[in-house]
């Protein structure tokens, strides 16, 4: 169809000035056709079938024209549709004017994304914001007021970047219609609510979860996207190295003990999680987690949702698991001495437990649980290991370019590094896409005697190197070595030890 486009000389633009107003792209969609080209009386369509050619020549006749129907892969017709959203769902001007204009927010429904049958500018506007996000690869949408302004920020392979500015006028009913959505008090609006948005574009599936906060200024709103087309990772898929993946997977493999993924908000610890429990889920095993908030669906795995105002903590939660009679358990983050107790003692008396702890690096968890009240041959007896990680981005392929190097990068025996350029594939930043950085703390024998007896990090570290330890910042210039990321990425996400 691309070919046919280009001698036609059709643009995805000329292609919507063939369909009248009154003609929706939904019916389009739906019916699986579409008019290309208008020419010499003749108004050609493209279809998936001839089931559409009533509709087709009705079309035409409207354009005083005759149809012709072609045929192409329904998968060719629906990505041309896909353009003609993008066009038309655009956030331009004309939406951002008229939105000030709406003064009933009542009648803002929850519907389709990718569709162009409201006549609600504000809709539009909401729709063409979360559909040019997920165009983009975005996992975060910020929408931010200011005393004179509100900012749409997109958070691009952990990066954010502005998109929009918005006039102060925009702010009600943007913020409106987005807790409307989420099944969120449009009233209240003095205090933080959390609430859910199951969105569709076409045939793919989008779960948003949203989260407002007062300010200042008024509510901030953060969108979190998860797009269910992409779904959970598997471990191939998390990028480990073949060492890397080899030792996590004998890991993963005990019978007991328990095993964290440290790293901050953002690094992709629920992502090595759900890989992890993909894995090891099948009808022999007992899998269940308790978190907050669940983010993915998995097959096979009982999913607890902590709710604290009903008094579900982590704690509470943990200890009514344990008489559901569980093989493998994972809690969403151990966040005080109770949690840490609880799955410690569950480690210790045949389960398999995974959780997260909030620390620098892998070797940094000891001396969490120590701080949190755990004693130190309780966590000797209970630790296979700990992982701890970060999300770098990746080079750009098509803008890629090799650079000389200077200072820290000499001195660790670098002579050459790559960055991007900018282009437009990568959006001008040079990135695109990310990779883990995987820091591996196995707990050996020698280890566990070394933390019963309160061992400093130092010697738990030097101790770890003769297993084949790296640090983070080892991990980093090892990827900048080998021209996967750049040298002020590395040291953004890692830093400089």
């Amino acid at each position: 169809m691309a070919e046919l486009l280009r001698d036609l000389g059709a643009a995805p633009e000329k292609v919507l000035d063939l369909i009248p107003e009154s003609v929706s792209l939904d019916v389009l969609r739906d019916k699986c056709f579409v008019p290309i080209a208008l020419y010499d009386g003749v108004m050609i369509f493209a279809a998936a079938d001839y089931s559409s050619v009533i509709e087709a020549q009705l079309l035409a006749a409207s354009a005083g024209a005759v149809a012709d129907v072609r045929l192409f892969s329904p998968s060719e017709i629906q990505n041309l549709i896909r353009a003609l959203y993008d066009i038309k769902n655009g956030v331009g001007e004309e939406t951002l004017n008229a939105i000030e204009e709406i003064d009933d927010l009542s009648e803002l429904v929850r519907q389709e994304v990718m569709s162009d049958s409201s006549d609600a500018p504000v809709v539009r506007l909401v729709n063409g914001i979360l559909m040019e996000s997920l165009k983009e690869r975005a996992t975060d949408i910020h929408i931010e007021p200011y005393e004179d302004r509100v900012a749409v920020r997109y958070r691009i392979d952990g990066v954010l970047s502005d998109r929009y500015m918005l006039s102060k006028g925009h702010q009600a009913p943007v913020t409106s219609r987005i807790k409307v959505m989420a099944n969120m008090d449009i009233a209240e609006r003095f205090i933080p609510q959390d609430g859910r948005i199951g969105i569709s574009l076409g045939s793919r599936l989008v779960d948003v979860r949203v989260s407002s906060l007062p300010t200042q200024h008024g509510e901030r709103l953060v969108l979190r996207l998860l797009d269910r087309a992409r779904g959970v990772l598997t471990m191939e898929e998390l990028g480990m190295k073949a060492g890397e993946r080899e030792r996590m997977e004998k890991l993963i493999c005990r019978p007991n003990g328990m095993i964290l993924f440290t790293g901050p908000t953002g690094s992709g610890k629920s992502t090595s999680l759900y890989a992890i429990l993909q894995r090891l889920a099948r009808p022999q095993v007992n899998i269940i987690t308790v978190e907050d908030p669940i983010e993915y669906d998995l097959p096979g795995v009982g999913q607890v949702q902590v709710n604290e105002k009903a008094g579900l903590t982590f704690a509470n939660t943990l200890r009514s698991i344990l008489r559901q009679d569980p093989d493998i358990i994972m809690i969403g983050e151990m966040r005080d001495f109770d949690t840490a107790h609880i799955g410690i003692q569950a480690s210790l008396t045949g389960h398999l437990v995974f959780s997260t702890l909030h620390t620098n690096d892998s070797i940094s968890a000891v001396t969490r649980l120590s701080d949190m009240g755990v004693e130190p041959y309780l966590i000797a007896g209970s630790l296979l290991g700990v992982v701890a990680q970060r999300l770098v981005r990746r080079i750009c392929p098509h803008c890629r370019k090799e650079v000389g190097t200077t200072g820290f990068l000499q001195k660790n025996g670098i002579n050459r590094a790559w960055r991007g350029e900018g282009c437009e594939f990568c959006g001008g930043t040079g990135y695109h896409g990310r990779f883990g950085l995987y820091e591996q703390f196995e707990v050996t024998p020698d280890i566990q005697e070394a933390i019963a007896r309160s061992a400093s990090a130092h010697e738990l570290k030097e101790a770890a190197r003769g297993n084949g330890f790296a640090t983070l910042f080892e991990l980093g210039l090892q990827a900048v070595r080998e021209g996967e990321t750049s040298p002020e990425e590395m040291l953004r996400v890692v830093g400089e030890v």
